[in-house]
């Protein structure tokens, strides 16, 4: 990529799965944070800052399964699940997911 940045997601999956052989350590997780600045009556020095994070934990699989999704979703498997992000498919990741939780958190914030 002419930004310097590395969007191959099949040459991202083969080098982490290269990388791990047969190591049997397999944890992973995803882990998001938002930020929401607010600015009291637009004085730059009367700001609040609020974090609003969310993780989902799982490990990596040893080959990727499933075409859903984007990134290492075929390798991530979340805890309680046998199946990758990338074989439960857009609702049940969507529902949770790491940026799912962190945007309920930041949804509930609002709302209060």
């Amino acid at each position: 990529y002419a930004d310097g940045t590395d969007h191959d997601s099949e040459a991202n999956m083969a080098k982490l799965l290269r990388e791990l052989g047969d190591n049997t350590h397999r944890e992973a997780r995803f882990r998001t944070v938002i930020a929401l600045i607010l600015v009291a009556d637009g004085d730059p020095s009367a700001t609040r800052e609020y974090l609003f994070d969310g993780e989902v934990k799982g490990k990596i699989g040893t080959e990727k399964h499933g075409s859903e999704g984007f990134g290492y979703d075929p390798l991530f498997i979340p805890d309680g699940y046998d199946k990758s992000f990338a074989q439960l498919g857009e609702d049940i990741k969507n529902q949770i997911s790491h940026r799912a939780r962190a945007v309920r958190k930041l949804a509930d914030f609002l709302k209060s």
